[in-house]
């Protein structure tokens, strides 16, 4: 029988308790998600363990932007590993590149060091380096046990061509594992599968729920001006047992 994994990404307890009820296998646990996530406080995930019981695997990112990082955010990386690990994280979700689009491997050699016996995944850092092919090679060498990509594209479907060609790869030893990531719906899925062996999908499913606020105070950002503070991005349950449903049909 296939191994099917639906990876849900999430940064809330709310959000974690909703891709439970919808089905999901595992959880990619993150803080602001709408900038594409960064590393979580402690405190979330004990939260998160604590009432899900799932699978968590930790987005270890120290700040918005690129992966070329500072000696101080690379030293915040390792320790934030050891942490996670000593607080029963099922894995972690890093990735280091050097200036010129390669995986820094003196990096990510220390960072798997730190992980130990966890599992680990390599982020989108992975979509952004210069060469798919020479840094999945790489990836195998570390001993990482998934790749999280979009194909090198903005969505999923549009890296289709290169997701084909890392799922030959993964035929020879079976690792790392391909998960497909962004733009990931149940539809998405469906294609997904019907035109590669991929088995493993990541996805957010999320929705926007409105503040409980009443009183609103208008023009006063606490961050970028485009986003709206009342506006809080939560896990749809329907969304992810829809997406479960598309994983395993036949």
């Amino acid at each position: 029988m296939t191994n099917y994994i639906l990876e849900c990404c999430v940064d809330s307890v709310e959000s974690a308790l909703a891709a439970k009820e919808g089905g999901a296998d595992r959880l990619e646990l993150c803080a602001a998600l709408m900038i594409g996530g960064i590393s979580p406080g402690l405190a979330l995930f004990e939260q998160v363990k604590t009432c899900c019981g799932l699978p968590v695997r930790v987005l270890l990112r120290p700040r918005f932007g690129d992966f070329l990082y500072t000696a101080y955010e690379f030293q915040i990386l390792k320790r934030e590993v050891a942490l996670f690990r000593e607080a029963g994280a099922e894995g972690v979700v890093i990735g280091c590149l050097q200036e010129d689009g390669n995986l820094d491997m003196q990096q990510m050699r220390e960072l798997m060091a730190q992980a130990g016996d966890m599992k680990v995944t390599l982020h989108r850092a992975f979509d952004v380096c210069a060469d798919p092919i020479k840094a999945y090679e790489q990836a195998r060498e570390l001993g990482i046990d998934t790749i999280l990509t979009s194909g090198q594209k903005r969505e999923c479907l549009l890296g289709l061509p290169l997701l084909q060609q890392l799922c030959e790869l993964q035929k020879e030893t079976g690792t790392p594992r391909i998960m497909a990531g962004a733009g990931v719906t149940p539809e998405v899925i469906r294609s997904l599968r019907a035109q590669t062996d991929i088995t493993s999908y990541h996805l957010s499913a999320k929705r926007v729920v409105d503040s409980g606020m009443q009183y609103r105070k208008e023009d006063v950002p606490m961050g970028l001006p485009i986003m709206d503070e009342y506006s809080i991005f939560r896990t749809d349950s329907r969304i992810v047992a829809e997406a479960k449903k598309a994983l395993l049909e036949k």
